[in-house]
């Protein structure tokens, strides 16, 4: 995503975004490509139907209904004449729903748009977060910006830290299907069992981070194999977490690879060296 030259950013954050989009403004937009009558009254009837929370009943005048699956749609609609406006003023601005980052050459560049950014948020109802908006350098360390699970950071790609806790399922990311909480000592099954349990999440992992640096890929297939040594230590009744060099030596890599156990970095290599 960052070509060369543009390594000022603005990442920005909006302000509850989803809840507080002006309806009025958002049929606006909408009636603009839309004619059909019908279809304008049945959106406007999803954006003011009424919300009960516990005893509290009330119809909403802003925002789109959490959870609907038009919701991002209209939210889209309604930034489109935002990315028209940057693209037209000569900015490279990279948007996902209302997640964005303005790519810019230069600090003063990043600055006159992040302040053309702000006056388009501002005419529009909306509001962006102070403390989550900011300008960066991304070749220093530590002015980086986070995006769609991506570190973007001193000219590497990595995963954000959130979304590596949530792999390995450590706090706080919710337990579920992820390495941490397939991988129990205790789980009664096979070691084939749980490798071909493992391996669709880990493919799946790989085929939105097969971009990050290797280095990631290598530290997240050492920690799953070490999971997997103290599995078989457990089940040989025996202490101990599969750290030691004994167990590398009792189970190599090439053990595990012999059950089909999906390896990120031999996955990513492949990946850059295709037949």
């Amino acid at each position: 995503m960052l070509k060369a030259g543009y390594v000022h950013v603005v990442d920005a954050d909006f302000q509850s975004y989803f809840d507080t989009i002006p309806h009025d403004r958002l049929m606006a937009q909408v009636a603009r490509k839309i004619g059909d009558g019908g279809v304008l009254a049945l959106i406007e009837g999803c954006l003011r139907h009424g919300v009960m929370k516990e005893m509290e009943h009330w119809r909403p005048t802003a925002g789109t209904p959490q959870g609907a699956v038009i919701s991002p749609l209209l939210a889209n609609i309604y930034l489109h004449p935002l990315d028209r406006l940057m693209a037209e003023s000569g900015y490279r601005m990279v948007r996902y729903a209302d997640d964005f980052v303005i790519l810019c050459r230069t600090a003063q560049e990043a600055e006159a748009g992040l302040r053309r950014a702000m006056a388009w948020v501002a005419d529009n109802g909306l509001r962006l977060r102070p403390d989550k908006t900011r300008i960066g350098d991304c070749r220093e360390p530590g002015q980086g910006f986070d995006f769609l699970g991506y570190r973007f950071e001193a000219g590497r790609r990595l995963v954000r830290q959130k979304s590596l806790r949530a792999f390995k399922s450590l706090p706080p990311a919710k337990v579920g299907d992820k390495v941490r909480a397939m991988t129990g000592r205790s789980r009664g099954a096979s070691m084939r069992r749980i490798i071909d349990d493992l391996n669709p999440m880990l493919r799946g992992w790989f085929g939105y981070f097969k971009q990050a640096a290797p280095s990631i890929h290598r530290h997240l297939d050492s920690f799953i194999r070490r999971r997997l040594r103290a599995i078989l230590r457990k089940q040989e009744k025996r202490p101990g977490f599969g750290r030691c060099p004994n167990d590398h030596q009792r189970w190599p890599n090439t053990f595990f690879a012999d059950l089909g156990l999906f390896t990120l970095s031999t996955a990513r290599y492949h990946a850059r060296h295709p037949r």
